[in-house]
């Protein structure tokens, strides 16, 4: 695996997550009764790789080669064995490319959704990634191999902020190819209209997908704690303007608050997960925060 791709998953990370023991109830565990034994494996022709014999298993299955090689019993994993698939949709769009410290928001995204796809198919669970910005960027169905990671962490490499935002088309437009049931994974700092955000995610809960949101957000973005005249610039129009930030900040700030107490309580009503992001907290200890939480909830 290139060196630049492993730049979110240090050893020192990895350690940390099987010091607390969540790996194997990693988000999906438990999570969709009834996605995780699928009644159509063994009839796929898509092969994904191989799982030591267990007792039962048909003797069809044994792949002779690799016990000539190993004088050990392995069954042959077919696509539509795996536990779950999940597409991890991560927003690119010009915004998130924001920072007022040390990681910008696409930074930031780039680690969380790096250390889920790991994770995630480290328990043999299918993940495939979809970027977006005004349109689709790049889709990359799911897999559960683990040689599959090189491939999501180029992508999530090289990604760039830039353009604008379309959030809900892409949505519907996975939601329309999307038909086997499973976990959808947004991950955005939600700058779009909250109201048809919230349809596309709608659009996955009426094909009964479980859907989480994380949504990423930049310190400045929920404070406005500026002390100076300070000009912005709209990065998705280049649009500019210069202001008092303490003339505008209640105004500013009941704005922020009543459209993330929106998404918070139409994520409630819909069964969607919610889970606010901070970029100063390390990414981490916000995983870890919430990998607890959903050990808790099982």
């Amino acid at each position: 695996m290139a060196e630049k791709n492993k730049q979110y998953l240090t050893e020192e990370f990895i350690a940390k997550i099987d010091k607390f023991n969540l790996r194997a109830r990693l988000i999906v565990e438990g999570f969709i009764t009834g996605l995780h034994k699928s009644p159509y494996h063994g009839f796929s022709i898509e092969f994904s790789d191989h799982r030591q014999y267990n007792p039962g298993d048909p003797i069809k299955n044994v792949d002779w080669k690799i016990y000539g090689k190993t004088n050990r019993y392995y069954i042959k994993r077919y696509e539509e064995e795996t536990n779950l698939k999940c597409y991890i949709i991560v927003d690119h769009s010009a915004s998130m490319g924001f920072s007022s410290a040390n990681s910008s928001k696409l930074e930031y995204t780039k680690a969380l959704a790096s250390a889920l796809s790991y994770l995630m198919i480290s328990q043999q669970d299918a993940v495939g990634l979809l970027t977006f910005t005004d349109k689709i960027t790049n889709l990359i169905p799911p897999r559960s191999m683990r040689s599959y990671l090189n491939i999501i962490f180029k992508e999530l490499h090289n990604l760039k902020a830039e353009d604008k935002t379309s959030t809900v088309s892409v949505l519907h437009s996975l939601a329309d190819r999307v038909k086997k049931r499973g976990l959808i994974i947004l991950i955005s700092d939600m700058i779009d209209d909250p109201v048809k955000i919230m349809q596309g995610l709608m659009h996955f809960r009426h094909q009964k997908h479980e859907v989480i949101l994380f949504h990423i957000q930049d310190k400045q973005e929920t404070d406005f704690d500026y002390k100076r005249d300070t000009e912005f610039i709209d990065s998705e129009t280049n649009e500019k303007i210069t202001v008092s930030p303490w003339q505008i900040r209640r105004d500013y700030l009941q704005t922020y608050e009543k459209n993330v107490r929106f998404l918070k309580d139409k994520c409630h009503e819909s069964r969607i997960e919610y889970n606010a992001i901070t970029t100063d907290t390390p990414f981490e200890d916000n995983l870890l925060k919430y990998l607890i939480k959903r050990s808790k909830m099982m």
